[in-house]
């Protein structure tokens, strides 16, 4: 799951959210809300589930790469910043009735020393068939 730890606004809101931010919500969990993908959407609302555990990745970023780990703690439900039309994710042609996004909570599980970076990612050959080196700007993958 991709997340950006650097400052970035959205309808002027800072939509930035890093693996320390995650770790310091309550009770180290938050909805993984925002997600305007198809694909990224059928994954969080029919693949994810309680108890899998995700790598969590920050974009956007000077080093982008692994951050840490996290675990689903509630699996897909709608994502209500769709509805709210002062959210920077808000979308006016879902609603509440047929709601067009889905999202899940997840819980810190851990923060690596380092970062494991995407170029170290992809310079290793065990690694070359993961879908993060593969198709990149997918923010949610299996």
């Amino acid at each position: 799951m991709k997340a950006e730890p650097e400052s970035r606004l959205v309808k002027g809101i800072d939509v930035k959210f890093s693996i320390d931010d995650l770790r310091q919500m309550e009770n180290s969990t938050s909805h993984w809300d925002g997600v305007r993908n198809y694909e990224a959407r059928n994954i969080l609302r029919d693949q994810m589930k309680v108890g899998d555990k995700v790598l969590f990745y920050h974009s956007n970023c000077k080093t982008p790469g692994i951050a840490g780990t996290a675990t689903i703690v509630r699996e897909g439900y709608p994502d209500h910043t769709a509805f709210n039309s002062s959210h920077p994710y808000f979308d006016p042609k879902s609603n509440a009735d047929a709601p067009k996004w889905f999202m899940v909570d997840v819980q810190f599980e851990t923060k690596f020393k380092n970062i494991l970076t995407l170029a170290e990612l992809k310079n290793n050959d065990k690694l070359r068939n993961m879908t993060l080196i593969q198709r990149g700007r997918l923010s949610v993958q299996p």
